[in-house]
């Protein structure tokens, strides 16, 4: 399986916070961002997103059928992000559009076992895989790239 986190690109600031839209520069952001991603997923892919509206514009930058999920909206638990990926055991690759903290607790948790608070920045993506080699899993950080390095 393959998980790839991607927080949403930069929004405006306003409330609700639900409807916060990205700003011209999180357009950028996510189109950059989304044209890097394209040629690189596999064929096999689900992508997940917040309801919010920032994550479904980011989301819709890749052109491609998407599931919004409420579980890994604002405030989800990195728990709750795992459990929507169905991560190890999903098929294929899944991509989650959404929020800080909660991404960085998720790439924390898969590198060091302990949901920390990393930060991720806004538009950036996590890319991980879990190899079995035998009764062992293996995560594998593959890349962690913000708009700004493309």
């Amino acid at each position: 399986m393959e998980l790839i986190l991607w927080r949403h690109a930069e929004a405006e600031d306003g409330v609700p916070d639900s409807a916060r839209e990205l700003t011209d520069k999180g357009l950028k952001q996510a189109r950059v961002m989304a044209e890097w991603l394209k040629p690189r997923l596999p064929k096999n892919i689900r992508i997940i997103v917040s309801p919010t509206r920032r994550t479904q514009q980011t989301a819709a930058a890749l052109d491609g059928d998407f599931e919004t999920v409420s579980a890994i909206g604002p405030g989800a638990s990195a728990k709750a992000i795992l459990a929507a990926a169905d991560w190890p055991d999903a098929k294929g690759a899944v991509v989650v559009v959404g929020h800080q903290p909660t991404l960085g607790e998720v790439a924390a948790f898969l590198m060091s076992g302990d949901p920390m608070e990393w930060s991720v920045r806004k538009g950036a993506i996590w890319w991980f895989s879990n190899k079995k080699k035998g009764d062992l899993a293996e995560v594998v950080l593959h890349t962690s790239i913000s708009p700004d390095m493309l």
